[in-house]
């Protein structure tokens, strides 16, 4: 079985990532301080610090992880066939979660290089952007274990299944939005802001989703 249909075409963009990574990993060692910033707080200051070798290998081996990851999770699925259904959505999910993370990576390389580089306004950015289109293809997501807003109601029924992903959908977008302008508010606003869109995106999906599964259960179309 070969629930997303890989082939060269597929797999070409995420493996030309990975390898961006390894790339740059290795630049990076050759030129990073002995110490690198890893971490930056809500203004852009740095507050956190690893040796170079974390710093330039840490990303690259998550990317090659993630990667393996995202190719096996549906063989590791009971609702594995699902996938066939939805396949170019979950990689394309894939592609751009790797993606983020290698621009990230490349982001925080150039600042422990010395270059200029505003990661309070890139990460941000672009992490609403991901968000946004991510949220856009919710809906399209077939029910199983591992993507989406997996719920015990949402797995109980595929109405309410596909329900909530569309309302965990418009929620991430919002959220995304919430996330590109929190580091133009003032920091305690932006924080505030910020907590309430993950109260948004988490449980707000989670209650939306048990309302639905106890009006079904109600009508009985659920036993």
């Amino acid at each position: 079985m070969n629930p997303l249909k890989l082939s060269f075409k597929t797999e070409i963009f995420p493996l030309l990532v990975v390898a961006v990574g390894i790339v740059a990993s290795f630049y990076f060692y050759a030129h990073f301080p002995a110490v690198v910033v890893s971490h930056w707080g809500f203004e852009g200051q740095p507050n956190g610090y690893s040796g170079k070798a974390t710093g330039a290998f840490a990303i690259p081996a998550l990317l090659l992880g993630m990667y393996l990851l995202f190719i096996f999770l549906p063989y590791l699925d009971p609702k594995g066939e699902k996938y066939q259904n939805f396949s170019k959505v979950y990689l394309l999910f894939r592609n751009l979660i790797l993606l983020l993370l290698l621009i990230v990576y490349l982001a925080t390389g150039a600042y422990n290089l010395g270059y200029s580089v505003k990661i309070q306004y890139i990460v941000p950015t672009l992490v609403g952007l991901l968000f946004i289109i991510l949220g856009n293809f919710m809906g399209k997501i077939k029910s199983n274990w591992f993507v989406g807003v997996r719920t015990p109601w949402t797995l109980s029924s595929e109405n309410v299944w596909n329900k909530t992903q569309s309302f965990g959908g418009k929620a991430m977008m919002l959220f995304g939005l919430l996330i590109i302008i929190t580091p133009l508010l003032p920091k305690v606003f932006g924080i505030i802001v910020f907590a309430a869109g993950i109260i948004m995106v988490s449980f707000g999906s989670i209650i939306y989703s048990y309302i639905l599964y106890r009006k079904e259960k109600q009508a009985g179309l659920i036993k």
